[in-house]
């Protein structure tokens, strides 16, 4: 077997995203466990410029990495107490275990006769010349015009950013549930409550 440039820098991406994920997942301290994750997401980035995709790259370094992981560490430092897990939430790392391992077998039998039945061979095929609505990989004007199209990608645009406020919205009052009960309605003077 020939290995070529591709496939080392492959391998080294691929190694250093699953190895900071696993690491993400098995530090003991929330910091350690924030930085993982931005060794993680930038091996997803080097992934997708292997893949021909420097959109979807500049897109996971911007947005993932500067925004998203950014935003995880400074929130781990400005909450106290939160560096150092000082017991096991979950002691039963076995069956938490076993049942990953069944999911993932599940998953992989859903999917192997799913893949047979679309066909590999396919999957190399020009996709631009049977599928006219395809974006053609080096055209940026293309796929921004394309984002705001009624007929193409509007509809995901915007049930995206309508899932991101939501999850803004959760976020703000996870952060602060009791403040909303602790306002009370002043009565008007001279009435009881």
């Amino acid at each position: 077997m020939d290995i070529t440039i591709e496939s080392l820098v492959f391998l080294i991406f691929g190694a250093l995203t699953l190895g900071a994920g696993v690491l993400v997942v098995t530090s003991r301290n929330l910091f350690h466990s924030g930085l993982y994750l931005m060794m993680s997401l930038f091996g997803v980035a080097g992934l997708f410029v292997l893949l021909a995709a420097p959109l979807l790259a500049g897109f996971q370094v911007v947005v993932y990495i500067g925004a998203i992981a950014i935003l995880i560490i400074v929130a781990i430092m400005l909450t106290p107490g939160l560096t150092q897990i000082k017991t096991l939430f979950n002691e039963q790392w076995m069956v938490n275990l076993a049942a990953a391992v069944i999911v993932f077998l599940v998953l992989v039998s859903v999917i192997t006769p799913l893949m047979d039945d679309v066909g590999v061979d396919n999957w190399n095929a020009d996709f631009t010349e049977d599928h006219p609505k395809a974006v053609a990989a080096d055209s940026m004007t293309t796929l921004g015009e394309q984002l705001v199209d009624p007929d193409y990608f509007m509809l995901p645009f915007e049930v995206a950013s309508v899932l991101l406020m939501a999850a803004m919205i959760g976020a703000v009052l996870l952060v602060n549930p009791g403040q909303a009960e602790d306002e009370s309605v002043v009565p008007p003077e001279g009435e009881e409550v």
